[in-house]
């Protein structure tokens, strides 16, 4: 039997994806286990400490937003919060640096507004991820967000080689500082501003899935320890020792670098369709578990910005109807949606095990 040719049409990922009704008495006589061994690889002690630092997962099913509309509101919105949060900062900083006449502390500052300004473009592809797909995007435009995390990962590792020039061309040109006092508070304020930001914008980026939204919390993180470097800077020279802040400017910018690696192959990995193990994993014992699903041959996954999108073949009995195999594959969906909340779109095709050929059902 050949296959139908049914015409699979995308799904709009500001639509409600769920058509199994979560919130209903099922009946299926099963259980849904809601454990989440995600299989990654933890590092112990200090660099454990270090890599979920700088390098955190992007993923958290147990406190996951199953919702495309819902999850690009709640991401806007972390956005718009820690674009005000850092742009306050960087007014109190500016203040203190017309007290004190830091030009180390003005160039934090500038840092620190330019960096804040990196949630723009990730904020227009948000909204550009809701738009409905078109004959020319026909897969929608949620790879918009991976672009958007490139584009922070380059302003990243920017500011990075920025911060050790200037602290190369300071061990050059040492300058004196003044009211090393206002310095200390400005240098503390920022690191407390970026890190709220940075712990706020990680945990959104978690819950919905949000590799770039991760990123650019990664990257407030690293601004907050840039500006604590002009702490510890400020305590050095007020102990004797002039060249404390650029020696710990120049450390800070080679650890930012070395640690950006991790995130610049997590958004690599989402545009070369790369996707968790665990999550394959998930999805295929979903499937089999569906009564009548024989094995799954075939099943593909992928990230689209903070929302999944696949593809799998359902291996079924030779005898059964078209009727029972449209019951089996709606089991089958119901079942994969409570194992991957973030999904929103996945074509699945029977297939008979006596003939190899697809069945004339429609599921998508």
């Amino acid at each position: 039997m050949s296959s139908s040719g049914h015409a699979h049409q995308h799904t709009d990922p500001a639509r409600e994806h769920h058509d199994h009704g979560h919130g209903h008495d099922h009946g299926h006589g099963h259980s849904h286990d809601h454990q989440h061994d995600h299989g990654h690889h933890h590092h112990g002690g200090f660099k454990g400490w270090l890599v979920e630092l700088f390098v955190p997962h992007t993923h958290d099913a147990a406190d996951s937003i199953d919702d495309a509309m819902e999850a690009s509101v709640e991401g806007v919105r972390a956005l718009k919060i820690s674009l005000f949060l850092l742009l306050a900062t960087t007014v109190l900083q500016f203040l203190v640096v017309l007290i004190s006449g830091s030009v180390a502390l003005l160039a934090d500052t500038i840092h620190n507004f330019s960096d804040a300004l990196t949630a723009v473009p990730l904020w227009v592809a948000f909204i550009l991820g809701r738009r409905a797909a078109t004959r020319r995007y026909t897969y929608g435009f949620g790879r918009a967000e991976d672009l958007a995390g490139l584009f922070i990962v380059a302003v990243v590792a920017l500011s990075a080689v920025v911060a050790a020039w200037q602290s190369v061309d300071r061990l050059l040109h040492p300058q004196p500082l003044s009211n090393l006092w206002w310095v200390f508070a400005a240098g503390l304020i920022g690191f407390a501003g970026n890190e709220a930001v940075a712990m706020y914008r990680i945990r959104v980026g978690r819950r919905i899935g949000s590799a770039a939204l991760v990123a650019d919390g990664v990257h407030a993180r690293t601004d907050g320890f840039t500006s604590l470097a002009v702490v510890l800077g400020a305590v050095g020279v007020m102990l004797g020792f002039p060249l404390a802040d650029p020696i710990v400017g120049l450390l800070i910018s080679a650890a930012i670098l070395v640690l950006l690696w991790g995130t610049v192959r997590s958004i690599g990995r989402r545009l070369m369709d790369g996707i968790e193990p665990d999550l394959v994993d998930k999805a295929q014992k979903a499937l089999e578990g569906a009564p009548g699903v024989l094995a799954v041959p075939r099943l593909q996954l992928r990230w689209s910005g903070h929302r999944l999108q696949g593809a799998a073949t359902l291996l079924m009995d030779d005898g059964v109807t078209l009727a029972d195999a449209e019951k089996v594959t709606q089991e089958a969906r119901h079942r994969l949606g409570h194992a991957l909340p973030k999904i929103d779109d996945m074509m699945l095709t029977p297939l008979s095990n006596a003939t190899d050929n697809q069945l004339h059902v429609r599921s998508s």
